[in-house]
């Protein structure tokens, strides 16, 4: 266990991350007091297919895929840790750690931790790598190690139908931090 980070409620030390999906109904700066923060946070809206509000933060440490900017109208899905703090407020707002913008194109992806088999921790995605896989870090630089025992966001297309499900994906982000 790492030293100072609770366990998850199953068991592991690694962060397991929860999403919303939704449109982006509002986005506003963060009024911050240090005049290193301002204009640099963002509040972000999001409301969901089922018409439910949750409000994210969006720092300069939270990966937004394709480095897309985020504006009202946008689908996207907000992945946060599911055990980090959060203040107990009516709608639920929460820190995001990665933004995915949704594209209707058939690519999926995945956030969380892969073992050194490169299964995911709910033991329903198995990553094959070869050479055509791009690695990268969250600033788009190449990674130069191995993406397994790593928090990762994964793009890919298709799987095949066993369990659990395998796929090559066509990128993998390192989460390094």
């Amino acid at each position: 266990m790492i030293p100072g980070m609770p366990m998850n409620q199953n068991g592991s030390d690694h962060p397991r991350y929860l999403f919303v999906e939704g449109m982006i109904v509002n986005i506003e700066a963060v009024r911050m007091t240090s005049r290193q923060n301002k204009g640099c946070t963002m509040f972000v809206t999001v409301e969901d297919d089922n018409g439910n509000i949750t409000n994210f933060t969006v720092t300069p440490m939270t990966y937004v895929a394709d480095f897309i900017t985020l504006k009202e109208g946008m689908r996207a899905a907000f992945y946060y840790l599911a055990d980090a703090p959060a203040i107990l407020i009516y709608p639920p707002q929460f820190s995001a750690a990665v933004v995915i913008p949704v594209k209707r194109n058939g690519m999926f992806a995945a956030v969380g931790y892969f073992n050194r088999f490169l299964v995911n921790e709910s033991q329903t995605l198995q990553l094959n790598l070869d050479r055509s896989v791009e690695v990268l870090t969250t600033n788009n630089q190449k990674f130069l190690g191995s993406p397994a025992e790593h928090d990762l966001v994964v793009f890919y297309e298709n799987t095949t139908r066993s369990i659990p499900a395998q796929t090559t994906p066509g990128k993998i982000v390192v989460l390094c931090n």
